[in-house]
């Protein structure tokens, strides 16, 4: 079963496309990528969905992410410390 796709679209005045020096797919493009990073940022999608949003497979939205200084693991002070008492047990 193939999932419904919902298309939004939103004015955009001429003037920013020639301001960015982007095609209109140029900047559609970023937009959703931008979307993409700020709901997974506020963890209302995870790595993957927004991967999807943004047009992305898994692997390159990391990059995309890497080339825009993002964190891909956004652990607490606690999980980092959890994870390396795990860790020495492990040796």
């Amino acid at each position: 079963m193939s999932e419904r796709v919902i298309n939004i679209s939103f004015p955009v005045k001429e003037n920013i496309l020639l301001s960015v020096k982007e095609s209109k797919d140029e900047f559609a493009k970023e937009i959703l990528f931008f979307a993409a990073l700020v709901l997974y940022r506020k963890r209302k999608l995870s790595l993957g969905k927004a991967a999807e949003l943004a047009g992305y497979h898994k692997i390159e939205f990391i990059e995309k992410l890497q080339e825009e200084e993002e964190f891909i693991f956004d652990y607490t002070d606690e999980e980092i410390d959890e994870i390396y008492e795990d860790a020495e047990k492990i040796k």
